[in-house]
C-alpha cells in the first residue's frame, strides 16, 4: 500500500523537492507499514515558498471577492467529485475508519470553500459613517502572507478551514501539515490550481519542530494560524507575538459533557461516545469529562458500556469498521500511559483498557475505554488525553457541576444534556468556553464561528466571524470642506 507523492512540497503551483531535507516517513497506522517518503522544509525551501506568496498575493488581493469566490466554488466542487479518493487518502494518513472521513474530513473541507466563496461579496463590506458634512467609511483589507500549521487528526479539513478564509480574504497561504499526517494537503493544493487559483497563493511545505519556527518568525509573515496541543500554542503565540503577528490559536482541551437526570439517556450515551470515540478520541473539542447527575449514573453505565462493546474495530478500510487505530505508535503509548494512570488512582474501569486481541501489534490500536468514579483530581480528568478515554464522573445538583465543569485551565468546548430547555440554555450561558452544544455534541457546521477560551486558544475558525482574523479594518476619513487651523 503507497500513497508517494510526486515531491515533499507544493510552491508556486508546483511540486518541489529537496532532499537535504530531513527524511519524513508516512506510516499507516493500521499495519505501521512506510507508505511515502518524504523531505522536511529545508530553510531554502522556505524562503521559496514565502517569496512566492508575497510575489502573488498583490495581484490576487486586487480582484473582487466574487471573483476570488468563483475559485473557490470550483474547488469545492472537485473536491466532492473527488470525495472517495480524497477520503481514502485521509484513511491512509490518519488510520481513521473510511466511514468517517468519506462524511466527515474531505467533504468538511469542501463546504468550507463553498461557504467562504459563496459570502465573499457581503461578508467584506465595510461600513459608512455619516459626519455631518464630512463622512468616513471602512474597509476590510488583507494582512499579506498567512501561515497555517496543522494538526494530524483532521489534515484535509484544517489546511481548507484555515485556507479559504485566508485566501477569500485576499491573502496567499503557506501550510505545514503535520508530519503525522503530510499527503491530505499536497491534493487540496493541486485542486485549487486546477480549480483556477494562481500560483503562489496556496503553497504546502513539509516540516518538523524546525519547520515551524522558520515559518513563524519570518519577517514577510503576517498571520499565523496554528491548531494543536496548548505547549505548542504558547510557544507559537509568543514567537508570532515578539514581531506583532496577527495570531489565531485552535488549541486542547479537557471539556465537560453534562448530563441531567432528565436528559434522554440514549441521546446523551450517543452524544457522549461521539464526543468521546469518534475519530479514536482523537478530536480537540471531545467531551472527555463526563458528569452524570447520581441518580441516573448506573442506568447511563450500563447501556453505555453494552453499547461500547459492540463498536467495531478493525481495518479503517472497511466501511463496517467504527474504530481504528491511533495515528502513531508515540501516540498509542501516550494513551495506554494514562489508562495505566487512570487505574493507579482508583478509578474504575468499565471497559475498554486495552489493546485489541483481534489487531495485529503493528497496528496502533486502543480499546474504546470508559472510567467511572472519576474523581476531579485524578490525572485523567485534568490533562487532555486525546485517545479514546472517557472519564464519566458524579455529580448531584446544578450549581455543583458548573463549578466543577469550569475548574480548569481549558475552554474549548462543553455540552448540556437535558429536557429543561431553559436549563439548557442557563448552564450553556455558564460555562467558561468557546463552543457549546444543547442535546448534540461536536457537530461544527461551517456557518458557525469554532474556538476557544482560557488557554484552549484565541481567534475563530469558520463562520462570518473567521473573516475577521484574516483582515483588517482600514478607516478613511473624508473631509468635504476647507481646512482651517488656529496657525
Amino acid at each position: 500500500m503507497k500513497a508517494q507523492p510526486i515531491a515533499s512540497h507544493f510552491i508556486d503551483g508546483e511540486y518541489v523537492e529537496d532532499t537535504d531535507g530531513t527524511v519524513i516517513e508516512s506510516l499507516y497506522p493500521a499495519t505501521g507499514e512506510v507508505i511515502a517518503r518524504l523531505h522536511a522544509a529545508t530553510p531554502a525551501i522556505v524562503e521559496k515558498a514565502i517569496a512566492a506568496a508575497k510575489r502573488a498575493q498583490p495581484e490576487w488581493a486586487a480582484m473582487s471577492p466574487t471573483a476570488r469566490g468563483r475559485i473557490l466554488k470550483r474547488a469545492a466542487d472537485i473536491m466532492r467529485e473527488r470525495n472517495r479518493e480524497l477520503s481514502e487518502l485521509e484513511t491512509l494518513d490518519t488510520g481513521k475508519p473510511i466511514q468517517e472521513t468519506i462524511v466527515a474530513d474531505p467533504t468538511s473541507g469542501a463546504d468550507s470553500f463553498e461557504f467562504f466563496g459563496g459570502i465573499a461579496a457581503a461578508g467584506l463590506n465595510g461600513s459608512y459613517i455619516p459626519l455631518g458634512q464630512d463622512f468616513a467609511y471602512t474597509k476590510r483589507v488583507p494582512l499579506g502572507v498567512c501561515v497555517g500549521i496543522g494538526a494530524w487528526n483532521y489534515p484535509q479539513q484544517i489546511a481548507c478551514w484555515k485556507g479559504a478564509p485566508a485566501l477569500i480574504c485576499g491573502n496567499a497561504m503557506v501550510f505545514k501539515p503535520s508530519e503525522n499526517t503530510p499527503l491530505g494537503a499536497l491534493k487540496i493544493a493541486e485542486i485549487l490550481i486546477e480549480a483556477g487559483l494562481p500560483k503562489g497563493l496556496y503553497n504546502v511545505i513539509q516540516g518538523d519542530r524546525t519547520t515551524g519556527p522558520l515559518l513563524v518568525n519570518h519577517p514577510d509573515v503576517a498571520k499565523v494560524s496554528l491548531t494543536g496541543s496548548v505547549p505548542t500554542g504558547r510557544k507559537v503565540a509568543a514567537a508570532a507575538a515578539g514581531s506583532l503577528k496577527h495570531v489565531t490559536m485552535e488549541l486542547g482541551g479537557k471539556s465537560p459533557l453534562i448530563v441531567f437526570d432528565d436528559a434522554d439517556i440514549d441521546s446523551a450515551i450517543g452524544g457522549a461516545m461521539l464526543g468521546n470515540f469518534y475519530s479514536t478520541g482523537q478530536v480537540c473539542s471531545n467531551g472527555t469529562r463526563v458528569f452524570v447527575q447520581r441518580s441516573i449514573k448506573e442506568t447511563f453505565l450500563s447501556r453505555l458500556k453494552a453499547r461500547t462493546e459492540n463498536m467495531v474495530i478493525g481495518d479503517p478500510m472497511d466501511e463496517a469498521t467504527q474504530i481504528g487505530p491511533m495515528v502513531s505508535f508515540d501516540q498509542r503509548q501516550k494513551v495506554m500511559s494514562y489508562i495505566e494512570k487512570g487505574k493507579a488512582e482508583g478509578a474504575t474501569l468499565v471497559t475498554g483498557g486495552g489493546i485489541p486481541n483481534h489487531v495485529t501489534g503493528e497496528g496502533y490500536y486502543v480499546q474504546p475505554t470508559i472510567f467511572a468514579d472519576v474523581t476531579d483530581e485524578m490525572t485523567i480528568a485534568r490533562e487532555e488525553i486525546f485517545g479514546p478515554v472517557m472519564c464519566v464522573l458524579d455529580f448531584d445538583d446544578e450549581a455543583e457541576v458548573i463549578a466543577r465543569a469550569n475548574g480548569t485551565e481549558f475552554g474549548l468546548s462543553g455540552g448540556v444534556f437535558t429536557s429543561d430547555l431553559t436549563r439548557g440554555h442557563r448552564v450553556a450561558d455558564q460555562l467558561e468556553a468557546g463552543t457549546l452544544w444543547i442535546n448534540t455534541y461536536n457537530l461544527c457546521p461551517v456557518e458557525i464561528p469554532f474556538g476557544g477560551s482560557k488557554q484552549s486558544g484565541f481567534g475563530r475558525e469558520n463562520s462570518l466571524a473567521a473573516l475577521e482574523h484574516y483582515s483588517e479594518l482600514k478607516t478613511v476619513y473624508v473631509g468635504m470642506g476647507k481646512v482651517e487651523a488656529p496657525y
